[in-house]
């Protein structure tokens, strides 16, 4: 099979270019592959003649998203909308990469895959909604997978933050307390990836964050466990670390559709980051 990616250069990208070394991976990122150009992607497609896309390429940079409105229209909500097309018209299966975001971040439980986003309270969730509808209405041979708390080999990621900031020269670390997601690895969605490719008739939005769930600080502590590092954690309320875009309250994510489509689970967040730890900082 073979698999064009957008995004290449990215940490998803880079980890799916060396998990899915069963397939013929082409990675694609700036300046070969511009998503905002439409008839430049259509020819690409045309050229390299994949059985499917994963689009990975998007501004996931949230703060800078508040101030760069335009920008992250233009490519998680313009450019996917170009990528959705282009598959389309080539008939070629599309799995695009969204988020957390696109939810209000306030339920009192995980969000499921039928739950109806509003494209959550920030630039960066509202655009990549729009590319998700964009998806849904442009390719109907689609599957949106959204992601969150994402951590992966290279970074930067939260975990990489938390590794340089326990060098000893901190007696105490405050890490927010009061948000609560599902640590995810970037191995553990790119396995899950290449068992969705591997069923061809299935379609529609999943989730594959991994099973769990921890609060920022409970996923400094389970770091600093894993790691050795002797760091005292001082939890934390959001409101003292103001940012440009607000965080969800809730970014936990229900795995519905995986156990309706009968896919084995994600696992289990803490499983997962004792695998990357082991291969990250060995």
């Amino acid at each position: 099979m073979k698999i064009l990616l957008t995004g290449g250069k990215g940490m998803l990208g880079r980890t799916i270019c060396a998990e899915l070394t069963d397939f013929e991976v082409i990675p694609t990122d700036l300046p070969e592959a511009d998503i905002t150009d439409a008839a430049g992607f259509d020819a690409l497609l045309k050229k390299v003649r994949p059985d499917a896309v994963i689009h990975c390429a998007a501004m996931t940079a949230v703060d800078k998203c508040e101030s760069e409105v335009d920008f992250a229209y233009k490519l998680n909500a313009f450019g996917t909308g170009n990528v959705a097309s282009a598959c389309h018209r080539n008939n070629v299966r599309l799995i695009a990469i969204s988020t957390d975001y696109v939810f209000e971040g306030n339920s009192d439980r995980p969000y499921h895959e039928f739950d109806t986003p509003s494209g959550g309270q920030t630039v960066y969730g509202k655009s990549k909604f729009a590319g998700e509808e964009a998806v849904r209405r442009h390719c109907p041979n689609h599957v949106i997978c959204r992601i969150s708390w994402l951590y992966g080999a290279g970074g930067p990621s939260f975990v990489h933050a938390m590794v340089n900031l326990a060098d000893g020269t901190r007696p105490e670390l405050k890490v927010v307390a009061d948000q609560i997601g599902n640590p995810t690895s970037t191995l553990a969605v790119a396995r899950k990836l290449r068992e969705i490719l591997l069923r061809p008739e299935l379609t529609g939005t999943f989730h594959l964050t991994c099973e769990g769930e921890a609060t920022w600080a409970d996923f400094a502590a389970e770091i600093f466990r894993l790691t050795g590092k002797n760091q005292k954690i001082v939890p934390c309320t959001t409101a003292e670390f103001p940012r440009p875009a607000p965080r969800p309250a809730n970014s936990r994510l229900d795995k519905m559709m995986l156990r309706i489509a009968g896919l084995p689970p994600m696992p289990d967040w803490k499983e997962a980051l004792a695998e990357f730890i082991a291969l990250e900082f060995k």
